[in-house]
């Protein structure tokens, strides 16, 4: 069965109550109570969005978002009561689209959820060209792939549409704002959420991250992707 949102917590009242409320606004979504059930559930099953708990009785959040991400590049937001700016780092380093804090409204994040399914269920942006490709970087936007020297990368749904954007808008400064409005469509994405993800793509496609040759920072201004397209 086909599912817009799987909620993966082990705190099964909030879950329910969760899944509950989506459910009546129209977003299709099961529950997983643990890493064990979430296996399960795609042996069976699909999600467009996973809600996914840090703490699980059975597990780790962050080791099942290293493993789903062997499999998937589906948007994960992670959902926790933990505090710590370390914690809200790594998530984003390990696949992590956003980090949402408990307690949270429920009407805030249903229109969070909302917003990941509508930029996710888009094709991204391809007006100009399919393809940009150089003697290094190859980046095919109808197959969302992306290669340096013939050799994939893996990159998250939300790394691989901010690349994509830049690169459409190559050779031009690109604010934070229009980043955060265009590519999260959240005016209220911060600076470090960007930085983490400009920083893991620089990782995966730079030669040297620390002296990018393709996402130049603009000190004051923004970014832009500086290539020469074939």
């Amino acid at each position: 069965m086909k599912y817009d949102c799987l909620i993966i917590d082990d705190e099964k009242l909030l879950a329910d109550s969760t899944a509950e409320y989506f459910n009546l606004f129209g977003v299709n979504t099961a529950v997983a109570y643990s890493a064990s059930e979430c296996r399960e559930f795609f042996k069976e099953n699909t999600a467009q969005l996973l809600l996914l708990d840090i703490n699980l009785g059975d597990g780790s959040g962050f080791e099942l978002c290293r493993e789903l991400r062997e499999k998937t590049q589906i948007p994960i937001l992670f959902i926790s009561a933990r505090t710590s700016d370390d914690d809200k780092i790594i998530a984003l380093n390990i696949g992590g689209d956003d980090y949402v804090q408990k307690p949270y409204s429920l009407g805030v994040l249903l229109a969070k959820v909302r917003v990941v399914l509508k930029r996710y269920g888009q094709s991204v942006n391809t007006n100009y060209f399919d393809k940009y490709s150089d003697d290094r970087l190859t980046v095919d936007f109808n197959a969302r792939q992306v290669l340096v020297e013939g050799s994939p990368v893996k990159l998250t749904s939300l790394e691989f549409k901010l690349l994509a954007y830049l690169i459409k808008n190559r050779d031009k400064v690109i604010s934070k704002q229009e980043l955060f409005e265009n590519v999260w469509e959240d005016k209220f994405t911060g600076d470090g959420t960007l930085n983490v993800h400009i920083r893991k793509i620089r990782e995966a496609i730079e030669r040297e991250p620390s002296n990018p040759e393709y996402i130049i920072t603009v000190w004051g201004d923004g970014y832009k992707f500086s290539g020469v397209k074939e």
